[in-house]
């Protein structure tokens, strides 16, 4: 087993747990008020759409732990990748060559980590493989709402470090967490039963009142299995 994929999919596979366990999570505190921090990564208290996402995210764990351990068995490890930095400069050549004509190719469905829409398992497969893993993993966790609060210090340096050496981006996480909290916001004015508690307050004590516990601690239950 190649080492930078042990790493990986030891962190897919702790991620792919708390999915599953997040769906009862969801559902079980939809009709409290903590559920407020919950709805906040979500940007919408629309609990189907919740799910949806939390579903999609799954299935993109899975697609990428398959993808994982197909490179595994052929001893082809992971690369890392430099972090990316902004030019000074456009490129204005590249652009220039990206406005001549060319050959049309098969039109991809846009990301939208906001929709509710679930691709198929052979759709993911193919976005997996095409993607940098970082990039992946960023789409995970806006799909499962994950956030450096819900994590334990060493796993929020795990997917952090994933995302520098992977290819993913920092910049468009916070971008798309800052319009789901402008999203939530606009929701929250509307339910005044839901003020009792603070979705501002990250304490980890009562993130693991909101989760039962934090992504990478041992959950209280029996652990949920993930493929082998």
């Amino acid at each position: 087993m190649p080492e930078g994929i042990a790493a990986l999919l030891q962190l897919v596979r702790i991620l792919l747990g708390h999915g599953r366990r997040f769906v009862d999570t969801v559902t079980t505190k939809s009709d409290t008020p903590q559920f407020g921090s919950i709805a906040v990564v979500f940007g919408t208290y629309d609990l189907p759409v919740i799910l949806a996402r939390v579903q999609r995210g799954i299935l993109r764990l899975l697609a990428l732990d398959a993808y994982l351990c197909q490179r595994a068995k052929k001893g082809r490890e992971i690369p890392f990748m430099e972090p990316r930095t902004p030019s000074a400069q456009p490129d204005q050549p590249r652009r220039e060559a990206q406005a001549e004509p060319k050959t049309p190719r098969k039109r991809r469905l846009a990301y939208n980590p906001d929709s509710a829409y679930i691709p198929t398992l052979e759709e993911l497969n193919a976005e997996v493989r095409r993607t940098p893993i970082g990039r992946t993993i960023a789409r995970v966790c806006l799909d499962l709402g994950i956030v450096p609060a819900f994590c334990t210090g060493e796993m929020g340096n795990a997917i952090l470090q994933t995302l520098q050496y992977y290819g993913g981006s920092l910049g468009m996480l916070f971008t798309r967490r800052a319009k789901r909290e402008k999203s939530f916001r606009f929701e929250y004015d509307k339910r005044p039963e839901t003020w009792g508690w603070d979705w501002r307050d990250l304490r980890k004590p009562r993130m693991r009142q909101v989760l039962g516990c934090l992504i990478g601690e041992e959950p209280p239950d029996d652990p949920i299995a993930v493929p082998a």
